[in-house]
């Protein structure tokens, strides 16, 4: 199909995942189901870079595949792509042809990539675009010898002919066909495909085998043959709303990105400023909806691979450790949810009893709200039903709900979210307002009256 106004094309080559069929090398260290699970997995993080690419460029995606159905496409990979066979021939016989309908498309820039590749993130695609304006060929070079991306404005069938597919020299050849034909090009970082029980240890999340996490001897696989299934998942999904938040999100995303056994998604309200490229170049699961902080938190939720769920702000950072420290609590009998001891970034008396009071209510009554880092998990969250679909308030109601299912357990590891609330205001001008929304909610003032009312009180601040 041809578009009148996106003039690039990304190509994703995959196939549908079905035992002894996919990743058959992978087959004789995992099995064959667990082969075609891993697949399933890598080629669904493929996809997330793919639609976080579209955060940032306009381009039209097409999903060329070997076996399934397009109804079966469809239900494992979404129905907004463009769907269609891979057709026969080697595999540079069918990137040709992929090439050539591209351009036939109207394509100016047009993009081919598989789904073999972990650590692929939308920014390397994004870059491979960007080279094609000053250069013929892109190619993303893969550790094994091959390439996990090449990139074209035209068709050159020199690089299709006469090439070793699969072996470790595909790559050596392309560039040597690039240079023998006077082809300009740019090679992208070097990533590393998974494609043999040694390249398992490439792996960002750790291995489930037979339902236990383990990262020993991910590259010791071979000949083992009797697992039942692989799977990769993390323990901790990290859940930030945000809505105009660049430098925030440049200060939290890295540290957050770095805790292993983690994912983290942020759920952007409509930015004007650059929140969602930066999160996204950063490597950032980036969700794009309307506005509305409990809106925005549900659907991270909803998205959430963990087995834990914290809701952060933008603005806050956690101690080292927190992932493990949430993980033990939540396994206390009776304990539904908990949070983080509050601290606030800022000098002056004012600000430590603003802190000293906040831990005294979370200890007390139990009662953390989100700049603490409220954690559970996700059975619990869809127990009470999530965050309301309020405004303002969110986060006490939900703390409300959560405290009729059990214990609210504070952790000593700090939160330590920014003073810019109560430097905007003052000190004490924010804490009257803050009692006051309090108070109104518990009188039973709607919700909706009180958010524009705070919203007016902090433009006149």
């Amino acid at each position: 199909m041809k578009s009148n106004h996106i003039q690039e094309q990304l190509i994703v080559f995959t196939r549908y995942p079905v035992p002894g069929t996919t990743k058959t090398r992978l087959a004789k260290a995992l099995g064959k189901r667990g082969a075609a699970e891993l697949h399933k997995k890598l080629a669904e993080h493929t996809l997330l870079q793919v639609r976080n690419l579209l955060h940032l460029r306009p381009v039209e995606v097409f999903i060329y595949h070997e076996g399934g159905s397009l109804a079966q496409m469809q239900q494992w990979l979404g129905p907004g792509f463009n769907y269609l066979g891979q057709g026969s021939g080697d595999l540079g016989k069918r990137m040709a042809a992929a090439f050539a309908a591209a351009f036939n498309q109207g394509s100016r820039r047009t993009v081919i990539i598989g789904t073999d590749c972990p650590g692929l993130q939308a920014t390397h695609i994004e870059q491979a675009f960007e080279s094609l304006s000053k250069k013929d060929l892109v190619l993303g070079p893969a550790a094994d010898g091959g390439y996990y991306l090449i990139g074209l404005n035209r068709v050159y069938e020199c690089l299709f002919r006469e090439i070793p597919w699969g072996s470790d020299t595909v790559l050596e050849k392309t560039i040597y066909q690039a240079r023998q034909n006077g082809l300009t090009f740019d090679l992208l970082h070097t990533l590393s495909d998974i494609d043999r029980p040694e390249d398992l240890k490439h792996l960002q999340c750790p291995v489930v085998i037979n339902g236990k996490f383990s990262l020993k001897g991910m590259n010791t696989l071979k000949g083992i043959n009797n697992l039942k299934g692989i799977n990769t998942r993390c323990i901790c999904s990290i859940i930030i709303p945000t809505r105009n938040e660049a430098g925030n999100i440049s200060r939290c995303l890295p540290e957050l990105l770095a805790v292993p056994e983690t994912e983290v998604i942020v759920v952007d309200g409509g930015s004007t400023d650059d929140t969602v490229h930066k999160a996204v170049a950063l490597g950032a699961r980036v969700l794009s909806i309307s506005p509305g902080r409990a809106l925005q938190m549900n659907t991270g939720a909803e998205a959430a691979r963990g087995e834990i769920l914290i809701f952060l702000h933008a603005d806050t950072h956690l101690d080292s450790g927190f992932v493990k420290q949430a993980q033990d609590a939540l396994q206390h009998p009776g304990v539904a949810a908990g949070a983080f001891r509050l601290a606030i970034a800022g000098k002056g008396w004012p600000l430590r009893i603003i802190e000293w009071l906040a831990n005294f209510r979370s200890r007390v009554l139990h009662m953390p709200y989100g700049d603490q880092g409220i954690f559970l998990r996700p059975e619990m969250f869809s127990t009470v039903g999530g965050f309301p679909d309020q405004p303002i308030m969110e986060d006490f109601e939900l703390m409300r709900k959560l405290k009729r299912k059990g214990r609210i357990i504070i952790l000593p590891l700090t939160a330590t979210t920014s003073a810019r609330r109560w430097q905007k205001l003052g000190v004490l001008k924010t804490t009257a307002i803050n009692q006051a929304i309090i108070i109104a909610y518990l009188l039973g003032i709607d919700p909706h009256k009180l958010a524009r009312w705070y919203g007016a009180k902090r433009e006149k601040g």
